[in-house]
């Protein structure tokens, strides 16, 4: 279904019992397309399995070429219907239509979506593709590539490929076909014109640019382009393989890199965070994590067993023990062991991290409606590691504001009592501090209680040098509540251990 619905002139029949028929609403309602997907069911019913079902699916197959006139078909069988054995490809194969017709059996009770994805664009390429003709002409052309991997419902699939298409065409190389996504059946048969293949996601494209390479000698990368560090890699990379010089000022917008070194960062570095997801994504996220945000890798794993080698590669570089499982229930016991301050994983891994308490951003399928935004938010090229940046640091930033709110929550302005600032308050009777300007620092005036003290104390050196590392939105309300802590408990001299103190007091 991924694939189908990403191409603009292929049909899929799928030999399916009723209520299996979740195309719809997986491509319409999830990803928001405009259109039906272009799949097409045989929706037999119990009373069917007594009678004649193979029938049931060949006139599905017809009804679909004379009503939709594709240009190719694929055919299959759903997880419930395998166990009918009805061969849907030698049932189409039989009707002699006029396209090509490609049977896929895809063993839904071995393996998983990923897999199926990879397998159903590996045989419609194989079926398809046409080996190149002789060129005739002698001019020199720029280089051209194919974009392979990015699919319907896939993640960020569609912002992506416009900007690697952007980044490619910048640095002086042709993009002569991206597949499947918005890709044609002519657009497949032409693939092996280019020079060599972009594979943006190796779960789906692997093995076709493998193949590709076999058989008409076209190399493809290696390197997913997510993050400024591997994207400078994947430019060299690709550059190596057309044989052109890198022009200057691709990276004219590259604002990541200066806002994980500017000052507010300081307060997210050594966070340490624990990925899950696809294999591709959660190894080029641990890099980007790493190398440029500065973060510490508390444990990764992916449900990809088909890369579990790129997985275990990769947690040995990061010192942790990776995980390779399907059940979420694994996942999140790891998760609960290893106390991570940020969770970068799935949908299932958001859900988790919700009881936990954890905040967290998603890098991979499988995803939310809300992963699939209006706006332009690629993942990929020096745009995707902008996005990234605000994606990953915004759950911080947001536990930290919920932490501050936590530690000042009995203060006279943001106790649960409080009306909002802007609106002015609605307390009849508060002890109002009166600040009282000093030469040295700004004091309050408080009431006194009998075991309080009538002068404020002084601020030792190792307690202003703690002072200064808090935020400065907040340094004055925590300055002013350590004072209030020290004078109602004696303290004549504020150090590290009493500012610590007052904030845990004022936690509670």
């Amino acid at each position: 279904m991924r694939v189908a619905t990403a191409m603009t002139d292929v049909h899929y029949v799928l030999h399916a019992p009723q209520g299996d028929t979740y195309a719809d609403l997986l491509f319409t309602m999830i990803e928001r397309l405009p259109r039906r997907p272009p799949v097409t069911y045989t929706t037999f019913q119990a009373r069917d399995l007594g009678s004649d079902t193979a029938q049931l699916f060949k006139d599905a197959v017809s009804s679909a070429y004379d009503r939709f006139k594709p240009n190719a078909v694929l055919v299959g069988s759903s997880c419930t219907a395998e166990l009918i054995q009805d061969d849907p490809g030698g049932l189409a194969q039989a009707l002699n239509l006029p396209v090509p017709v490609i049977p896929l059996e895809l063993p839904a009770y071995q393996r998983k979506e990923n897999w199926g994805a990879s397998e159903t664009f590996y045989q419609l390429v194989r079926s398809l593709v046409k080996a190149p003709g002789k060129s005739t002409s002698v001019s020199p052309h720029k280089p051209r590539c194919n974009i392979l991997g990015p699919t319907a419902l896939g993640f960020r699939h569609r912002d992506d490929v416009r900007e690697i298409t952007q980044l490619l065409q910048a640095i002086g190389i042709d993009v002569a076909v991206i597949a499947p996504l918005n890709a044609s059946v002519q657009a497949i048969q032409n693939m092996a014109q280019a020079d060599f293949n972009v594979v943006l996601y190796p779960e789906i494209a692997s093995l076709t640019a493998q193949w590709l390479e076999r058989q008409f000698n076209q190399p493809f990368t290696r390197i997913m382009p997510i993050g400024v560090g591997a994207t400078r890699d994947f430019i060299k990379e690709v550059a190596a393989l057309a044989g052109v010089e890198i022009p200057q000022g691709l990276e004219k917008d590259v604002r990541s890199v200066w806002f994980s070194r500017s000052v507010d960062s300081t307060y997210l570095t050594g966070k340490r965070v624990f990925l899950f997801g696809d294999a591709s994504h959660v190894v080029a996220a641990a890099r980007f994590a790493t190398e440029e945000m500065g973060f510490e890798v508390a444990g990764m794993g992916t449900y990809s067993r088909e890369f579990a080698r790129e997985v275990r590669d990769a947690a040995n570089k990061y010192h942790v023990e990776p995980l390779i499982t399907d059940d979420y229930l694994m996942v999140e016991e790891q998760i609960k062991g290893l106390h991570p301050e940020l969770i970068l994983g799935t949908q299932m891994e958001r859900h988790i991290a919700k009881r936990l308490g954890i905040p967290c951003a998603v890098i991979s399928a499988p995803v939310h409606i809300q992963d699939y935004p209006a706006r332009y938010a690629p993942q990929m090229g020096f745009e995707g590691a902008n996005v990234l940046f605000d994606t990953w640091v915004y759950p911080l930033m947001m536990g930290l504001e919920e932490h501050l709110l936590g530690m000042f929550r009995e203060d006279f302005e943001f106790h649960d009592g409080a009306a909002p600032s802007h609106l002015g308050s609605s307390r009849s009777q508060v002890a109002q501090a009166t600040v009282v300007p000093d030469k040295e620092s700004v004091q309050i005036a408080l009431p006194q209680t009998s075991a309080a003290l009538t002068e404020p104390a002084m601020w030792g050196t190792d307690a202003e040098k703690e002072l200064g590392k808090i935020p400065f939105f907040v340094r004055g309300k925590a300055k002013r509540n350590t004072e209030r802590y020290a004078m109602e408990h004696g303290v004549t001299t504020i150090t590290v251990e009493t500012l610590y103190e007052a904030k845990a007091h004022f936690s509670r």
